[in-house]
Formats: C-alpha cells, sequence, structure tokens
C-alpha cells in the first residue's frame, strides 16, 4: 500500500475556484501539477548541464570515450563501457554535442 504525506498547500482563493472548475480532487490535481513541474525543473537543470557542462565533462569529450575508458582499472572497466555503442560525438562550444559523421 502506498504511503503518502499529508501537506498544507496555501493558495489564493482564485487558484482555488480554477481548480475547482477543471477537477473534483484537489489533491489529484495539485500532484500532477507538482509532478509536472518537478519534471520540467529536471529537464533545465539538464539543457543547462549540456549547454555548460562541466570541466571533467570536456576533457573526457576531447579526450575520447575509448581513451577514458582504457584508463579505467580492469575491475571498473568489465562490462561498464561499450565504445562501439551508441553515437559519435563530440563537443562544440557553439553549438554544445554535435554527431560526428563516421
Amino acid at each position: 500500500m502506498p504511503t503518502t504525506e499529508r501537506v498544507t498547500v496555501t493558495l489564493p482563493p482564485d487558484v482555488v475556484r480554477e481548480i475547482d472548475r477543471v477537477e473534483r480532487n484537489r489533491s489529484r490535481f495539485i500532484q500532477i501539477a507538482v509532478r509536472h513541474e518537478l519534471e520540467r525543473r529536471r529537464r533545465e537543470e539538464l539543457r543547462r548541464s549540456i549547454e555548460n557542462p562541466h570541466p571533467e565533462t570536456i576533457e573526457m569529450a576531447e579526450a575520447g570515450l575509448a581513451d577514458w575508458a582504457a584508463g579505467l582499472p580492469d575491475e571498473d572497466a568489465v562490462g561498464l563501457v561499450d565504445p562501439k555503442a551508441g553515437k559519435a560525438v563530440r563537443w562544440s562550444t557553439r553549438k554544445g554535442w554535435v554527431e560526428v559523421k563516421r
């Protein structure tokens, strides 16, 4: 049985009226809205991360995945990275991650 926690949310009366106009279950509406906002913020955070990668990520991209994987200790590298899988990419300071045509 899933657990829930009760929280108190204070909203202006006009917002409550709008919720009641479109949904009978306020809690469900607010839960959906909060999940939507959390997902939007996660996507925004990912976008910012891609546009402004950590310096170590840029170094790894410049070195290449295969070289990075080759530098891992044997016990860490086994089955962890397959450089032939996925798409080849490189970092462009103007465009971000761009696919490298093989």
